[in-house]
């Protein structure tokens, strides 16, 4: 049962009854379920105040900023509303529904370079978001590498220190990393592009034809390599899609020397969120720039 709050607000707004609620799961506090409104299906997310409330509002942004580029395709956002003191915060959005096929990894590919070819002028975003459960900072940058310190390494570390999951080693090593950043990534030839910032195989759904359809962004202005590590990290995309990606816009040479700092941040957001079952690949990554 949809509690009376939201179903309220759903009726108050759309002035349609509430026909089917089907549950599916919660995620980082927020609830989720399939509903059925004058016979038309949608996502609906609520969650009562607090981070998941914040999380929502950011994840409405980060949709509806994806969907202003016209290059790949995102759930529509139908409605959105912050939590406040009478009613908890709402994101209703477009049920994607497909045809059995699964997702063109060709067409994935070049709707992802399309995508990052929507610039900037600096590195960040106007306003914060998440990833995953965990805030992320988004605060404009003209230096990438500076951006990529501030923003993205160092928040995770203090995290992590304040988690308990950062034995002296450990700590050590990724203060020596974060000081030597310049030494990895200067020298490449970048712009800020924005990325979906959470771009695992999980988050990418199929529409009718295999139409990709991406959902749960933590969108920023970014290094775009940043977002192509990302995906080689659980896997899941196929050598059709990096080749088409690499067609319509090809990576800078020494991609896959920089790849693993990239995915150091995702991997300590995970220490975070998950524990020490990811510490262990944390530390490969250490190793791996420490003898360089």
């Amino acid at each position: 049962m949809l509690p009376a709050s939201v179903t309220d607000l759903i009726i108050t707004h759309l002035g349609k009854p509430v026909e089917r609620v089907e549950y599916l799961h919660s995620s980082f506090g927020a609830q989720l379920v399939r509903l059925t409104l004058g016979g038309e299906q949608f996502a609906l997310k609520w969650a009562s105040g607090g981070s998941p409330a914040t999380m929502l509002m950011a994840e409405a942004h980060g949709l509806r900023t994806l969907a202003a580029t016209n290059t790949i395709r995102v759930p529509a956002v139908i409605l959105a509303l912050a939590a406040n003191e009478q009613q908890p915060a709402i994101l209703l959005s477009e049920w994607i529904i497909g045809d059995g096929h699964a997702v063109d990894q060709a067409r994935l590919g070049e709707q992802l370079a399309a995508l990052h070819r929507c610039t900037a002028a600096a590195y960040g975003l106007e306003c914060d978001n998440f990833i995953g459960g965990t805030p992320q900072y988004n605060g404009w940058k003209t230096d990438w590498i500076e951006f990529f310190r501030e923003r993205r390494l160092i928040p995770q570390i203090e995290l992590a220190a304040r988690n308990g999951l950062l034995p002296g080693h450990r700590r050590q090593a990724l203060d020596n990393i974060v000081a030597r950043l310049d030494h990895w990534l200067s020298g490449v030839a970048r712009v800020p592009s924005l990325i979906h910032g959470d771009l695992w195989s999980g988050n990418v759904i199929t529409g009718t034809g295999g139409t990709p359809v991406l959902i749960d962004p933590a969108v920023s202005y970014s290094d775009r390599e940043a977002e192509l590590a990302f995906t080689e990290l659980f896997g899941g995309f196929s050598a059709r899609f990096y080749q088409a990606y690499q067609t319509v816009w090809p990576l800078e040479p020494g991609y896959r020397d920089r790849r693993d700092l990239y995915n150091l941040y995702h991997l300590l957001n995970h220490l975070n969120l998950f524990g020490e079952g990811y510490g262990a690949q944390v530390d490969a990554i250490i190793r791996r720039y420490a003898r360089r």
